[in-house]
């Protein structure tokens, strides 16, 4: 690894961009973010910069993450840095590929472009793609590399859960689950979805033989949880052991959680790939393992 070379995290993703220093042996700082009262940022960077740096921040909640993001970019530039790298553990603005409607806004390359302006490299994990299959047709720039978190995800059920079953809530978890339970011969199934507007959906559950068993619904991002929330309701009806929910991206706004809770679910469970109470599974070592090999 190119020893000239400096981790930049943000204040919010400060823990986890430290794992990941740790994890990689190189030596971090955390950007100072300075609020105004018009909303505004001011970015400061330390004031000297090697040429090779690693930029660290999860994009959930992005619009003003990528405005400071853009500025802590451009502002490394400017104090001599050759070589950006972003690791971006979630990517926003991934799922708009495609206009539905007329006059509708195709985020997908417009962000894809602006990103790929800023930023030499980008690896993430888990990113939201419908209709493409490689990252680096989002995101042009060379190497763009999309991780997946099965493995990790794998391990931690192998020493938390006894026997887990795995249920993948619908159709689009159906790769996340299968890959999941491979590593270690999990059993799994997946059950169909319909979704009938933002927040609601309706779920048809196959009878796999649920009785008895630790049942772990598992997808790669819980937003509102209306998903996992219908799933689990049908679940219980089969008189599981437990009921718990593993994901890679946990948003869970509004009541999600508590929701969840009062089906039944007995543990909630989520990678750090966005900072939250329910994270349990660390990312560190899967992404210290690509950041090594292209620094």
């Amino acid at each position: 690894m190119n020893a000239d070379t400096l981790m930049l995290g943000f204040p919010e993703y400060a823990d986890q961009t430290e794992r990941l220093a740790q994890a990689t042996g190189l030596p971090f700082s955390v950007l100072d973010i300075h609020h105004f009262p018009d909303g505004e940022s001011k970015v400061t960077l330390p004031g000297i910069l090697p040429e090779q740096i690693v930029l660290v921040r999860s994009l959930d909640h992005p619009n003003d993450k990528l405005i400071e993001l853009i500025l802590a970019a451009a502002g490394a530039r400017k104090l001599g840095a050759k070589k950006l790298c972003l690791v971006a553990p979630y990517l926003c603005y991934m799922r708009q590929d495609k206009a539905f409607h007329a006059g509708e806004v195709v985020s997908q390359p417009i962000i894809g472009a602006c990103l790929a302006a800023h930023f030499d490299a980008l690896l993430t994990v888990d990113a939201h793609l419908h209709r493409i299959h490689s990252l680096s047709d989002a995101v042009p720039v060379d190497p763009a590399i999309n991780l997946t978190a099965t493995d990790p995800m794998a391990h931690f059920l192998q020493n938390n859960v006894e026997a887990p079953f795995l249920v993948g809530p619908d159709g689009e978890s159906e790769q996340w689950v299968a890959a999941i339970a491979s590593h270690f011969g999990f059993d799994y199934a997946v059950a169909e979805k319909q979704r009938l507007g933002d927040r609601e959906v309706k779920i048809s559950m196959p009878d796999c033989g649920f009785a008895g068993r630790n049942l772990v619904l598992v997808d790669d991002v819980a937003s509102t949880g209306k998903t996992l929330l219908e799933a689990a309701s049908l679940l219980q009806a089969h008189d599981p052991a437990s009921i718990s929910v593993l994901v890679t991206h946990a948003l869970f706004v509004d009541n999600a959680l508590r929701e969840l809770y009062d089906a039944g679910v007995t543990n909630i469970w989520s990678c750090d790939a966005i900072p939250h109470p329910t994270n349990a599974v660390s990312l560190a070592g899967l992404l210290a393992g690509e950041l090594k090999s292209f620094l």
